[in-house]
Formats: C-alpha cells, sequence, structure tokens
C-alpha cells in the first residue's frame, strides 16, 4: 500500500488555501498536517524541526515572498508553488521546485503536480535535476544549453534519446536537452505523450498515419513503435 505525502499550505490568500485545503482533501495520497498564512511562519515552523513531503507554495507574500523563503531553508521538502503570474519560471527552475501551478488552476492540473511530485518522493536521485518547469496552458520551460526556452508542447512532435541527451523535435525547430530519456519521460506533465520505443517519446496528437511498425508524424517523419509497447501505444489511440 503506498504511504501518504505528507504536506503543508503556504500562501496569505484565505481563499487559494481553502481551494488548497479542498483540493488536498480529494487526493487519496495526500496528507495536510498544517496550512499557514505567511511564510514568516513556514520559516519558523520548519526552523523548530517540523518536516513534510510536499510544501505548497504561494510566491508573493507580504514580508517574506515564497522565493525567498526558499533561499533561505537549509533543506527544503518537494515544493509546488501556486502563484498568480507566470514571471518566476527561471527562478523555480534555479530552486529546483517540481512543480509550478498558475492561479486560477483546477483539479486536472493541481492532480497532474501531485503526480509529479509523488514520482520524485520515489526515485529522488532521477528527479533530482530538474530540466523542465510547468507554465500555464500546454506549455513548458526546458533549459536548453545555459538558458530556458518555453515550448509549447502541442507543437511538439516526438522527443528522441541521444547518448545522454534528448532531442525536442517540432515541425520548425530541434530543441537538445540534458537529461535522460527516464528522467524527462517521468516529469512530462501532459497525457497524450507516449514512449513507443526506448528511444522515442510520441505525441498523440500529432500522428498523420501507423504503418509498417511507425508512426507517421507531419514532415513524412516516421517513428518507430517498438514491440514491447505496441499494446500501451494501441491502447491510448482512439480507433473505430
Amino acid at each position: 500500500m503506498q504511504s501518504l505525502l505528507t504536506c503543508a499550505i503556504i500562501d496569505d490568500e484565505e481563499i487559494n488555501r481553502l481551494t488548497l485545503e479542498h483540493y488536498i482533501s480529494l487526493t487519496s495520497s495526500l496528507q495536510l498536517v498544517e496550512s499557514m498564512d505567511d511564510a514568516l511562519k513556514g520559516l519558523n515552523y520548519f526552523r523548530a524541526g517540523n518536516r513534510v513531503d510536499v510544501l505548497f507554495l504561494d510566491v508573493q507574500m507580504p514580508q517574506l515572498n515564497g522565493l525567498d523563503l526558499l533561499r533561505i531553508l537549509p533543506d527544503p521538502p518537494i515544493v509546488i508553488l501556486t502563484t498568480a503570474h507566470e514571471d518566476f519560471a527561471v527562478d523555480a527552475f534555479d530552486l529546483r521546485v517540481t512543480d509550478y501551478l498558475v492561479k486560477p488552476f483546477d483539479y486536472a492540473r493541481f492532480s497532474r503536480a501531485v503526480q509529479r511530485a509523488l514520482l520524485q518522493h520515489e526515485t529522488p536521485a532521477a528527479a533530482a535535476p530538474a530540466t523542465i518547469v510547468a507554465a500555464p496552458d500546454n506549455d513548458l520551460f526546458v533549459k536548453v544549453n545555459s538558458k530556458m526556452v518555453r515550448i509549447n508542447f502541442d507543437e511538439v512532435l516526438y522527443i528522441e534519446a541521444l547518448s545522454d541527451y534528448v532531442v525536442i523535435v517540432t515541425e520548425k525547430q530541434k530543441y537538445i536537452v540534458y537529461t535522460t530519456m527516464k528522467s524527462l519521460d517521468a516529469r512530462l506533465p501532459f497525457d497524450h505523450f507516449v514512449r513507443v520505443h526506448r528511444s522515442y517519446i510520441l505525441n498523440l496528437k500529432r500522428i498523420e498515419a501507423i504503418e509498417d511498425g511507425a508512426a507517421v508524424v507531419p514532415g513524412g517523419q516516421h517513428v518507430p513503435i517498438g514491440k514491447s509497447y505496441q499494446e500501451a501505444f494501441f491502447g491510448k489511440l482512439n480507433r473505430i
């Protein structure tokens, strides 16, 4: 049986705390242990030796903001930022934040963030090198070389593993990201990206045809579908 992840909330707006408290109550893998209305209380809470597995943390708060709190804490828990603005993604990346929720977010988006936290909790070594940070809608900030690049994942055709890096392929451009396929696969928050081969993750929404054991994507490119992946792949397709 999977153990519960203990969690805390720090947010100065009551409606946001109540929303998060409700979402946590709906999630069988989470147990709320503390809900606080300012970051100074959170700082004192952790300095007193209290620990949780996951922290839902607002960014903009009076006296001490959420990012500064993370910079002060020597050993913070898994952190999911909650904010009304999307301008903090680079800071989130630098602070190794697991996910980044822009208010108002719904339960589905909250659940995807929790799933990423669960994966990180189960495999911390694989999840630690953050290479992507969530942004609104279907965008992600991805670390390409030394900078964070915003990519609309609706435009991604497939992702290919090459040695110790992966290549994210769109119709117009390729992005080289220094991470493993396993780590990237675990951190992608989209259900329509499916592992179809040891070396490929495919965007199901961009498939134009399937022939000769491969998916055809725009530009006539063929993405191989490995035999051991075929059952799961075809189970995901909408077919008649």
